[in-house]
């Protein structure tokens, strides 16, 4: 079993969000530590990025904080370092593609398995593109971890068969944020990459109340992933927020507990 699989063995796995480097690295460092005490299963990390296509205006705005606070890619390194020799919750980059090619594969690769990092999220890399990636990742012991859109219902199967550590269902069309309905058929996708892979299923984009996360779980998703609800505490609580992530995300793994 992958480190990020890991975090499902004990049940609905909750996953939380937060962007590196808002609003300082040893912030983010602080909230991480919170987050996991309270009970968080996995935590992605954001690797701020100037065009973060898929993301809403609430983590647009922690990227512009993060990069003008300073944050690099090689920050984000030292954090979850730094993270690792503190707390064992399986811990994964968010990231676009261009900093990981800039970076050069497999010295990304590399790094992150030097500095403790489970596995990545590239939202902007299509499937059928990620076989270079993903073999060199592979071999590092990374997972890179794919994405299936709510219209990707033909190709569900394709994905989930191929998965790494568990697959991220995005739950409705658009960018990231907190929306008050999920009207996507979750548990039809849940049952179709259940059906051609042991890999796990979580379900994020706008998923921010213990109510949804409830039923997105009955449903039969295997974790929540929150982000815009996280990043909307940072922004609001600045560098006070540690505590209210943690009785937010506490309050959410007790939801699919």
């Amino acid at each position: 079993m992958s480190k990020t699989a890991s975090a499902f063995r004990n049940g609905k796995a909750f996953i939380g969000f937060v962007t590196g480097g808002d609003p300082t690295i040893a912030k983010s460092e602080e909230f991480i530590l919170a987050m996991a005490e309270a009970g968080t299963d996995l935590i992605e990390i954001g690797i701020p990025f100037s065009d973060p296509i898929a993301e809403g205006p609430v983590i647009q705005e922690a990227n512009l904080r993060a990069l003008s606070a300073g944050a690099t890619v090689e920050k984000l390194f030292g954090l979850v370092q730094s993270v690792r020799e503190k707390i064992q919750t399986p811990l994964v980059f968010l990231t676009y593609l261009n900093p990981v090619y800039h970076y050069g594969y497999e010295a990304f690769c590399k790094r992150c398995a030097e500095v403790g990092l489970d596995g990545l999220i590239i939202p902007d890399m299509p499937f059928e593109e990620q076989e270079e990636l993903r073999s060199i990742a592979d071999s590092f012991g990374v997972d890179l971890i794919s994405l299936v859109a709510p219209t990707s219902e033909a190709r569900v199967t394709e994905i989930a068969a191929a998965a790494r550590g568990f697959l991220y269902i995005v739950s409705s069309m658009g960018v990231t944020g907190v929306r008050s309905e999920i009207t996507t058929d979750l548990g039809a996708i849940c049952t179709r990459a259940h059906a051609v892979s042991d890999v796990p299923v979580a379900v994020g984009f706008g998923v921010h109340s213990p109510a949804q996360a409830a039923a997105i779980t009955a449903a039969g998703a295997d974790g929540v992933i929150v982000g815009s609800a996280i990043v909307k505490l940072c922004a609001e609580y600045g560098a006070g927020a540690a505590p209210y992530l943690a009785d937010y995300c506490r309050a959410m793994k007790a939801a699919i507990s």
